[in-house]
């Protein structure tokens, strides 16, 4: 379920679908392991996806969450092909290598994608019609047909038909005059065959169904208290005589186009990298067609005709029920029945930034300096810890700089606001925006703009690497000189997200934290090379080699007879020499513990490479966002919180940051979290050697085990109650 971006409407995967093909990775294969050691990770992020799909069919969930989990898994899906799909057909069609680490060819792989993308379209079609539909209709809400309406119904449906809809449609004819019309990315559309009944002559037409309206129109009250909606291209369709006047209408269908919207820059040719990214936005809006969604009651020569202008292959056609486009279904999971959705949880402020006497106001710069906080959100508030710490910095007379990395931030965002009022007051500050970051380069674009024109210090990064780590940095005149306040975290600085994304984040006064963000700032905005940190692992030079080093001390370990174990909380994870080095972990009898919401190409418990290896995937109301990577180190444990899953983009490619948790409270903290999500009482999914993921979320006895969101949700509010401290 990155998004860097969901549940705010735009998927639960995002963050781990960038193309990953591009990376030149050191990794060599020394032929001592299983050449099938690896699943493919395109089959992975669909299995990802099926476990999306399986929350909308679980009948004990709110229904109106059931329906929130369909409308994500159709904006993954979407996703998943503009971006992975359309790359490997990319790089198939103009004869790029397109590496595999399943031993399989390219083109197979895509058949795979497209059997089961198949399968899954209309599994996801079959859980509205025959599940979620009718426990809407059950709950009050009811999704209507045109036939289920009655006259008076159709009657007052025509008044808002000619008063909001009429007006706004651009109906486009097709002949020797009217060229095929360009369809846009996305865009739910209808085909119309027409027959002129003074010729006979039989022409097409498309409406477009304007994405400016509600998708589903809320019907007028029948005194029954329902909640009645029709959806747009319905009521639209049934109202064509009237954008076709004198024709007769033979047949219409709806129909809707995914394209390729991979964004391509040569930032080494570039003089100009926001001139040349927004050329490459524009082009965006243009790409190839690589999928074509019709209702299954369309006819062969409607679709003879939108295949050969299009020119879609029969294995780019999904043949679909209607409605189409089910990620229309944000819209009615928006609907304020809180008795149909997740009851509502208030995060609270970490305990450890409370001020010290009720009644004073909270100072965050004096909590930091007692001691390193972890926060995690979202059921600690982000607006009462991050947000206040650079709201405070901004209007603190005592802080001379800000520096902050942004790569999704939201509309409004609070965090962006902070940064221009700091620079406005006089303040250094820097901000380090990453306006490569897939589906936000516009907003990113007029961000930085924003940011420049108030006075910030705004650069775009590395060449050739996108700026991924979520770090910021305060320099506060104190007595005694220059005192370094630092945050360092798993998610993005974007307050909506917050809410629904499972994040941590370290607050802290440490100097050597201090110290490793100037240099790693310096290094982003200027000519520093400094490659040496002390509390962070970072990338591209330094994190794979310093998790590797990690693993490899638990392998030696192990050999030894002393404690080990490796414990990894991340979306995703398909890096080869990562994956290898864990095998020979586990060889060695190290117990490894990996907890993957999305792709995993670890193939877990093989006789002989892997058999000490668990894996589980945790989904539900947040989107499990962390990473974590824990080793016991013969007892001495070594853990860091950070940005960066375990792919090939995010080592080899990426400005990504680890940093070390030193505190004993916060290590039990992250103890904690591993044994409950590896508990055999919490549900989750289960990652078998085969490549099958087994939901296990009830007991033996029927009942079901533990939702783990419940759980820390629960534990964190109870702790602060009792007014305890991390």
């Amino acid at each position: 379920m990155d998004g860097d971006s969901i549940i705010d409407d735009t998927g639960l995967a995002t963050d781990s679908l960038d193309d990953d093909y591009d990376s030149e990775s050191a990794w060599v294969d020394d032929g001592t392991l299983p050449a099938n050691r690896y699943f493919d990770r395109e089959l992975s992020w669909l299995a990802f996806n099926t476990r999306v799909l399986e929350l909308a069919e679980d009948e004990t969930l709110p229904v109106l969450e059931r329906a929130n989990f369909l409308a994500i898994f159709a904006s993954n899906l979407d996703e998943f092909f503009m971006v992975r799909v359309a790359g490997l057909k990319r790089r198939i069609a103009t004869g790029i290598a397109v590496p595999t680490n399943i031993g399989r060819a390219p083109l197979d792989v895509l058949d795979d994608i497209s059997r089961k993308a198949h399968e899954l379209q209309e599994r996801h079609a079959r859980a509205f019609r025959e599940q979620v539909k009718p426990s809407l209709d059950a709950s009050g809400i009811h999704i209507e047909s045109w036939s289920d309406l009655d006259q008076e119904d159709r009657e007052r449906v025509d008044e808002i038909f000619s008063a909001q809809i009429y007006p706004v449609l651009m109906p486009l004819a097709v002949d020797p005059a009217h060229p095929f019309p360009y369809i846009s990315g996305l865009s739910l559309n209808l085909s119309v065959r027409v027959r002129n009944p003074k010729t006979g002559k039989v022409e097409f037409a498309r409406v477009k169904v304007p994405s400016i309206l509600p998708r589903f129109v809320q019907l007028p009250d029948d005194a029954r208290g329902l909640l009645r909606f029709i959806p747009l291209e319905d009521l639209i369709s049934n109202h064509l005589v009237e954008l076709f006047p004198g024709m007769e209408i033979l047949e219409h269908h709806e129909f809707r186009v995914t394209r390729n919207e991979d964004v391509e820059v040569d930032e080494d040719e570039s003089e100009n990298l926001i001139q040349s990214l927004e050329r490459e936005l524009l082009r965006r809006r243009f790409g190839p067609p690589i999928r074509l969604e019709i209702t299954d009651d369309m006819d062969d020569v409607t679709l003879g005709l939108l295949v050969r202008e299009l020119g879609i292959t029969e294995q780019e056609v999904f043949r679909l029920p209607a409605p189409l486009d089910l990620g229309g279904l944000f819209e009615v999971f928006k609907i304020d029945r809180p008795s149909l959705k997740y009851s509502k949880h208030v995060p609270t402020t970490n305990v450890a930034l409370l001020p010290p006497e009720p009644g004073a106001s909270p100072d965050v710069f004096a909590s930091i300096a007692r001691r390193d906080i972890l926060l995690h959100h979202p059921y600690e508030s982000f607006g009462t810890s991050v947000q206040a710490f650079l709201e405070q910095a901004a209007a603190d007379p005592n802080v001379l700089a800000i520096k902050q990395t942004l790569y999704r931030t939201s509309g409004d965002s609070p965090i962006v606001e902070a940064l221009i009022d700091a620079a406005e007051a006089g303040k250094a500050v820097l901000a380090l925006v990453e306006i490569k970051a897939r589906f936000d380069e516009a907003a990113n674009i007029t961000w930085a703009r924003k940011l420049e024109k108030a006075g910030v210090h705004v650069v775009y990064g590395l060449v050739g690497l996108k700026t991924h780590c979520k770090l910021a940095l305060v320099v506060r005149q104190e007595k005694g000189g220059l005192r370094h306040y630092s945050h360092i975290g798993t998610g993005n600085y974007n307050p909506k997200t917050s809410r629904v994304y499972e994040d941590l984040g370290l607050l802290t006064a440490d100097p050597i934290v201090g110290r490793d963000l100037n240099r790693l700032f310096n290094e982003l905005s200027g000519y520093a090379i400094e490659k040496k940190f002390k509390r962070l692992l970072v990338a591209p030079l330094h994190l794979r080699k310093g998790l590797i080093k990690c693993i490899t001390t638990e392998t030696r370990n192990a050999l030894a007879g002393k404690p080990s174990g490796i414990r990894i909380k991340l979306n995703s994870i398909v890096d080869e020499q990562i994956i290898d080095a864990l095998y020979r972990a586990s060889q060695a009898g190290v117990p490894i513990d990996l907890v993957v919401r999305g792709i995993c190409g670890v193939r877990p418990g093989v006789e002989g490479l892997s058999e000490t290896i668990q894996v589980r995937s945790i989904l539900g109301r947040y989107l499990e966002h962390s990473r974590i990577f824990s080793f016991v180190n013969n007892g001495d444990p070594v853990t860091y919180i950070g940005s960066a899953d375990m792919m090939h983009r995010n080592l080899d490619r990426r400005v990504e940051a680890l940093v070390r948790l030193t505190d004993a409270a916060h290590l039990a903290d992250i103890d904690a979290i591993f044994e409950l999500s590896m508990s055999d009482k919490t549900s989750s999914w289960r990652l078998e050697s085969d490549g099958e993921w087994t939901r296990q979320h009830l007991a033996e006895d029927g009942t079901r085990l533990e939702d783990m969101q419940n759980v820390l949700m629960k534990n964190i509010s109870s702790r602060k109650r009792a007014g305890t401290t991390r």
